[in-house]
């Protein structure tokens, strides 16, 4: 674990924007309007996905990925300009949210600046020509950072430059294909400008790395990611949630692979929980619009141990996933859940959620989940399946020492409705549950 992590970013909420189709505007200053909002959510992170000029060469749609990046110290000029950037930085900031960019370090656009000026930097196959090492994603071309290492320098040099603008954090997309010397000696030089610089890893599922390592690259693991990184993506966990919502495996399955993370990292690992983001489907498109799957979902994605993210739009129940690469403003248009999500962020807040031990089951189709931090217990229940009838949480791990407690009428923290427990049974609700007992 980056031995500069501080455990309180379990703590943290995450808010996620792709500013071209956020607004009908699509710009900085578009955005810059919607922040009281975003900030009344509860967030603490505002998170825009990569907002540099796109090449134009292989473009995907319409207008490109904005993961193909021309020139890393440009702004894209259908966002706005660098002034308009550095006046959404300084109104982040009045409003007490740190803000983080998308480092794109694996590839560049084949028209890139990089590529013309250091054609020595890149990847090329066996016929000599530049390339990338992963068959669909035809619209870059990879850096090799075994060939020249002035590459370090000239991408740790990138980094600083928008440090010194006032980014307060990174996420590096796919994080397992970047060398990890390079990461390190990256991370020391970005803590000396700013000690308490985020870096969140966007790490990879665990079959594409394996794809990748049989190919014949080298990849980092998980676990190699948490000795430099303070968060990292849940995707070792995420192939097992969107089996679960499709009928591939069972909620157990998902939830024994929570479990595993418990002992697979390090006691102060920080997982980024998130139910989407801008390469998966949207949970409401998963759940078919069930507003009862819906609210435990995103309840359960707060009270699951780590950070929390909200793709842009989640609080509005948006069901069709945006395109990456055309303009496809989300459209606000379903049912809106930011009460339950101000709720639920500043629930876990408390240090129980930071600093309790953590233990989670799979009961009657529901999670059931506790912390238990000296004489305090916080239970979570979370219908995710809409089940009906009645659960007995003794059983669960965590809970079954505990059963002296679980009589009574308590208190749910997420809309101050009462919960009663008579030796541990209770009949399922239909809303969230997080009660202290």
């Amino acid at each position: 674990m980056s031995t500069t992590t501080n455990i309180n970013l379990r703590g943290l909420f995450i808010y996620q924007v792709y500013v071209r189709n956020h607004t009908e505007e699509g710009t900085f200053n578009a955005l810059i309007k919607d922040l009281d909002r975003i900030k009344a959510l509860g967030t603490d992170v505002l998170y825009l996905l990569p907002i540099h000029e796109i090449g134009e060469v292989s473009r995907k749609g319409t207008l490109g990925s904005p993961y193909a990046i021309k020139d890393y110290y440009s702004v894209n000029h259908e966002l706005g300009t660098l002034d308009d950037f550095n006046r959404l930085v300084r109104e982040v900031h009045k409003r007490d949210m740190k803000i983080m960019l998308d480092i794109v370090f694996n590839h560049t656009s084949p028209d890139s600046v990089l590529i013309k000026e250091h054609p020595e930097f890149f990847y090329r196959n066996a016929q000599n020509a530049f390339a990338n090492r992963v068959g669909d994603w035809w619209d870059i071309k990879d850096f090799d950072y075994s060939k020249d290492r002035l590459l370090y320098k000239t991408l740790i040099d990138v980094l600083k430059y928008w440090v010194k603008l006032g980014v307060d954090g990174f996420r590096f997309d796919v994080t397992s294909l970047l060398p990890r010397d390079f990461l390190e000696e990256a991370h020391n030089e970005i803590i000396k400008l700013n000690k308490n610089h985020l870096w969140l890893s966007e790490s990879v599922h665990g079959h594409f790395l394996r794809y990748i390592r049989n190919s014949g690259f080298d990849g980092l693991s998980e676990s190699e990611i948490y000795e430099i990184f303070d968060m990292a993506y849940d995707y070792d966990t995420h192939p097992y949630f969107e089996g679960y919502l499709k009928g591939v495996n069972s909620l157990k399955t998902y939830v024994d692979s929570i479990l595993a993370q418990e002992y697979m990292y390090p006691k102060n690992y920080i997982k980024m929980r998130n139910l989407e983001n801008h390469d998966f489907g949207r949970i409401a498109g998963f759940v078919k619009g069930d507003a009862i799957k819906l609210k435990n979902w995103h309840a359960f994605s707060f009270f699951n141990k780590g950070a929390t993210m909200i793709f842009g739009g989640g609080e509005f129940s948006e069901e069709k996933h945006p395109s990456l690469f055309d303009k496809d403003t989300i459209s606000r248009s379903g049912e809106d859940i930011s009460d339950l999500i101000k709720v639920c962020a500043h629930i876990v807040k408390d240090s129980i959620f930071i600093e309790g031990a953590y233990y989670l089951d799979a009961l009657n189709d529901c999670i059931v989940g506790c912390y238990k931090l000296k004489d305090k217990t916080v239970v979570g229940i979370f219908n995710v399946s809409n089940t009906k009838g009645s659960i007995d949480i003794s059983q669960t791990e965590g809970l079954k020492d505990n059963l002296s407690k679980l009589n009574g009428t308590f208190v749910n923290k997420i809309d101050n409705q009462k919960v009663t427990l008579k030796e541990g049974v209770l009949t399922l609700s239909k809303s969230p549950l997080i009660f202290e007992v």
